[in-house]
Order: C-alpha cells, then sequence, then structure tokens
C-alpha cells in the first residue's frame, strides 16, 4: 500500500488498512480482489489529489458528488480503461465508501447514484473436445524431464476434468488425490464457498502418475504441484506451456488455461448436463453466470439443425413459369 500513502494523509491511511483488513478477515476477499480494489483507490485518490491540487484527505469522502466520479471515470476512459476496467474501479471505490459510511465517516449516496459503464457480455471460448484432448494429451511435449511432463498433464487435466480455476488447482495441497478410489474431492474457490467436485479416472491416472514421478516431498503441509526447483508451481509456468501448445497444435489465442474451464462446463451442458449441477460444479455464486453457457450450446444446435434438418437442407424450388 506504499504508492497510496503518497496521495493520502494519515487519517486517510488508517481507513484504508482497516479496510482492506476487513476484506480479508469478513468478506474474505481473495488476495487478487483485495489487490485490485487496493489499485483502484490508489487510481482515485491519484486523480483527487490532481484534482484539489493537494493529497487527498479523509474530508474529501465525506460526501463526495457524482461529479467527481465522472470526472474520474472520464479521466481513465481517455487513459484508455475499458468498461470492466472501470465498473470494477466504482465497485472499489463504493466498497471503501461503505466500510466509511458503517463509520459514520462518509456518505455513500453519491456513487450510489452513479450508474456503472455498459459492459458487453463476451461468451465464454471453450476449446472443442478434440481440442481439450489433445492439449491434455500433449501437455508434455516440451518437457525435458519425465516428472515435469507429467506435471503438466496433471495441471491441464484436472482443469478440463474436474472444471477447476488455475488458482484452485495449484493450491491443492500434498496428500491430495493420494486415494485412487476417492470419488470426489473438496475445492475452495471463490469467497472461500467449498464445493464437490467428482473426480473421473483420468484425473486419477494423471495425477497418479505424477506423484509416482515427482522427485519432492508431497505431504499435507505441502502443494502437490511443484516448480522445477521444488517450490510451489506459479500459473505464469502454466500459462507459458499452454501457449507453446497453441502454437504446436494450431490452436487460437483463446485456448488459455481458463479455456480448458469454460470447455469443461460446455461440453458437459452439449452432453445433456443439467445448469443447475454445472453451476455447483463450477463453484458459481449465481446461476445467470452459468447460463452463458447455453448461448454457446444453442448456437451449436442451430449450426447441427442448419446442416442436419431436412428442411433446413432442401433448397427451394425454383419457379420456371414466366
Amino acid at each position: 500500500m506504499s504508492n497510496v500513502l503518497i496521495f493520502a494523509n494519515t487519517a486517510l491511511m488508517g481507513e484504508i488498512a482497516a479496510w482492506l483488513g476487513a476484506l480479508r478477515a469478513e468478506r474474505q476477499a481473495s488476495e487478487e480482489t483485495v489487490e485490485a480494489y487496493e489499485r483502484d483507490l490508489r487510481q482515485f485518490m491519484t486523480f483527487l489529489t490532481t484534482y484539489h491540487a493537494r493529497p487527498s484527505q479523509l474530508a474529501d469522502f465525506a460526501d463526495l458528488k457524482p461529479m467527481e466520479l465522472r470526472a474520474f471515470l472520464a479521466s481513465r476512459r481517455r487513459d484508455g480503461a475499458g468498461a470492466k476496467s472501470l465498473g470494477r474501479g466504482l465497485s472499489g471505490i463504493r466498497s471503501f465508501l461503505r466500510h466509511l459510511e458503517r463509520k459514520g465517516l462518509a456518505s455513500s449516496a453519491g456513487a450510489k447514484a452513479m450508474r456503472a459503464p455498459r459492459q458487453t457480455k463476451s461468451l465464454p471460448r471453450p476449446l472443442t473436445i478434440a481440442g481439450a484432448l489433445d492439449v491434455t494429451e500433449e501437455a508434455d511435449a516440451f518437457s525435458t524431464e519425465a516428472w515435469i511432463g507429467a506435471r503438466d498433464v496433471a495441471v491441464l487435466t484436472l482443469l478440463y476434468g474436474c472444471g477447476l480455476r488455475i488458482s484452485e488447482a495449484l493450491a491443492l495441497r500434498g496428500n491430495a488425490l493420494a486415494d485412487p478410489a476417492e470419488r470426489s474431492m473438496p475445492i475452495t474457490g471463490k469467497g472461500g464457498k467449498v464445493r464437490l467436485v467428482p473426480l473421473i479416472p483420468a484425473v486419477h491416472e494423471a495425477v497418479g502418475r505424477y506423484r509416482a514421478l515427482c522427485p519432492f516431498d508431497l505431504s499435507a503441509h505441502e502443494t502437490l504441484f511443484r516448480g522445477a526447483r521444488g517450490g510451489p508451481l506459479r500459473p505464469q509456468i502454466v500459462q507459458r506451456n499452454m501457449a507453446r501448445l497453441r502454437g504446436a497444435l494450431g490452436l487460437p489465442p483463446s485456448a488459455t488455461p481458463h479455456a480448458l474451464r469454460h470447455s469443461f462446463a460446455t461440453h458437459l451442458l452439449a452432453a445433456g448436463g443439467d445448469l443447475r449441477t454445472i453451476q455447483d460444479l463450477l463453484g458459481h455464486a449465481s446461476l445467470s453466470t452459468t447460463q452463458a453457457y447455453t448461448a454457446i450450446d444453442s448456437a451449436r444446435l442451430l449450426s447441427i439443425y442448419d446442416g442436419a434438418h431436412p428442411r433446413a437442407r432442401r433448397k427451394p424450388a425454383i419457379d420456371t413459369k414466366p
């Protein structure tokens, strides 16, 4: 939070620290969310410093006007920020204002009156079934050591086979998936929410091979997936390996590790999976988030219909009468 301190007085510094602490302890926000909110507030206070020609003060938040927020969003848009970034920035400011309001130090009315920038909803971009299988089967193609190749296969198989986020897979402890008879395992997702994911034989096989080859201690107090020197495996390594696979397999730029999670949901839905069940498997808090996959499946069904239905394929008769 050192960059924030440049633009804030002592009283405001203390409230920022208390707010970030509450996000972690009470709201159980992930470290990534806390960092993003802190960064957004820092940007806002940088703007206020220029706007008022002095460092930000707690009094600046006591009765924040929509005009000041609109000016901030306009400046961020001029700097190239998109609707998603602007919306998250506004959300972070609102969160801080609610913290101050609960302590009687500010009013959040001005921020509540602001409408978040309209965002265009992009559909998830899954791989094809063939593409997802190719990725999980060829994930060891660039590894110089057998155990590292087995690790890469195991990680990507977990993302596709269980629908895990990359952070969830890399957070698994060393004793996870040690029993091949296990048919499900608990996963702690966003906001500390725990869900059960089923374990298919392919996942047990991939992780079991990695466990057998890994040269490091895989006990409960260590992480399951390890880097080349024995430390926890970093997401950047998985992403870099996926980028190599994209090139080798001729996959589009959208073929990222997270796309395997999208593929898990899309392929389940296409095979007749229930939307509520898929919501639970993904750990989505809202069904509306999961419903994005129905748009993908609808497009697939329409494509099949256009190519297979007799009335869709039949060409209209040509009237030759004058």
